[in-house]
């Protein structure tokens, strides 16, 4: 998932028409957003946080931040559905980002604070929330305070006010929808999300500095590596494709050095904004989301443009070039693996209500239907033949189901009798 050099540093910025951009950390070896000038000086920004679950820590030195009460016009704080987030709040949120990234160009900072949440997860540990991952944990005072993070409160500013209208919408599953809204509306790839991810209720709870990954470690491929495995990628399980994929969402924002200790004061494609001016971009158009990252690093082109160690290596490691060389040539083939790769990032760590998660791309806000796993249904005292579950296979995809695009439930209760039915009559012939 893009090594956290994806979770770029110091984003430009923001102001009214600017957007920042996915930067390194706050210190040299640190990747980390910086968020607009101008939002940092907002009375009216503060006064919102205030009242909120983010800063009745940060301002009143709680313990804990629970949300005190939505402002808007949802009032529930629990979903009415039962679900960690309600679905029709979370539709009408993506509304109001869409809004709001229309007049602020905060995408770099929102793809940023997203995967700054989720990309702590650790897969050796199993234990919730202690494992880290997607679970809102990032608004507390402690987590911001982490040197990756420097900057991340600009964008909780921003967010605050769609937290006080949608009260029924969860911390973490709002980071995750403001980050893969802000791709799509920079003309990225629609990104399969779920949501109803359940948040963490205190500070105690928010997992240790030192999970994200630096911009320019001694061994930056080895580092990317050992940070994306640790979120449970590798190589069998295209981690090299994922990282590189994810690599290329640098192709938003931009570094500034005073707030990453990297990248120019400014460039000639920064010196003028949009927002505050200055910094250092990785591509031209650094609020355009397409495949220019792979593309202007490979063919070193033009030094205003920044290239970080954990950059370079995608070019020069023999692994990850093949992909990134792959994703200079093929936007389309760079936006699929993205979508995918960003998706799962999204859902690292997180405990999801109702388990299998929630849609809200299908016209009407509805629980995600389970993939479709022909093991999972076979018999108690015996495991289906493969010839079998080719059967069953084929018939689910008869009805129109797939594995990628499941049947909704009432197909799923027919083709459960039918694999019962199937199974029975198969005991029977071993007999």
């Amino acid at each position: 998932m893009a090594e956290r050099l994806l979770f770029p540093s110091s984003m430009s910025s923001l102001s009214g028409a600017a957007a920042s951009r996915l930067l390194p950390l706050a210190t040299k070896t640190r990747l980390s957003l910086s968020t607009p000038s101008s939002l940092s000086s907002s009375s009216s920004s503060l006064k919102c946080l205030r009242s909120s679950p983010l800063l009745s820590h940060l301002f009143l030195r709680q313990r804990r931040s629970p949300f005190p009460g939505a402002t808007g016009s949802y009032n529930t704080v629990a979903s009415p559905k039962g679900f960690a987030s309600d679905p029709d709040q979370l539709k009408a949120a993506r509304d109001d980002i869409k809004d709001l990234l229309k007049t602020t160009f905060c995408h770099p900072i929102m793809v940023r604070l997203g995967w700054h949440d989720a990309g702590t997860y650790n897969k050796d540990i199993k234990e919730w929330p202690q494992r880290g991952g997607a679970n809102g944990s990032l608004r507390f005072e402690v987590e911001l305070k982490h040197a990756a993070n420097a900057g991340l409160l600009n964008a909780l500013k921003l967010l605050q006010p769609i937290k006080e209208k949608y009260s029924g919408v969860t911390y973490a599953d709002l980071f995750q929808l403001a980050s893969a809204t802000a791709i799509e509306e920079a003309g990225g790839p629609k990104i399969p999300m779920k949501y109803g991810r359940v948040d963490v209720s205190a500070p105690e709870q928010c997992p240790e500095e030192g999970r994200l990954p630096d911009a320019g470690p001694p061994t930056p491929a080895s580092h990317l590596r050992d940070v994306f495995y640790r979120m449970g990628l590798d190589d069998k399980l295209l981690g090299l494709q994922e990282i590189v994929a994810l690599s290329g969402a640098h192709t938003l924002g931009r570094s500034r050095p005073e707030r990453s200790g990297w990248g120019k004061q400014e460039t000639k494609y920064t010196k003028d904004g949009p927002g505050a001016p200055g910094g250092q971009s990785w591509t031209v158009q650094w609020l355009k989301f397409d495949n220019s990252y792979f593309k202007d690093i490979k063919e070193k082109r033009d030094e205003d443009l920044l290239v970080l160690p954990t950059d370079a290596v995608i070019f020069e490691d023999p692994s990850f070039k093949v992909y990134a060389e792959k994703y200079a040539e093929d936007t389309d083939a760079f936006f699929k693996d993205y979508a995918e790769a960003h998706a799962k990032l999204s859902n690292l760590g997180a405990k999801f209500d109702p388990p299998e998660g929630i849609s809200i791309d299908d016209g009407t806000a509805k629980a995600a239907p389970e993939k479709f796993v022909a093991a999972q249904y076979s018999s108690g005292k015996r495991e289906l033949s493969e010839a079998m579950k080719q059967k069953i296979r084929a018939e689910y995809e008869g009805l129109g189901g797939s594995p990628d695009k499941p049947l909704q439930s009432n197909y799923f209760l027919n083709i459960m009798i039918g694999v019962a039915v199937l199974a029975f009559l198969a005991s029977l012939v071993a007999m």
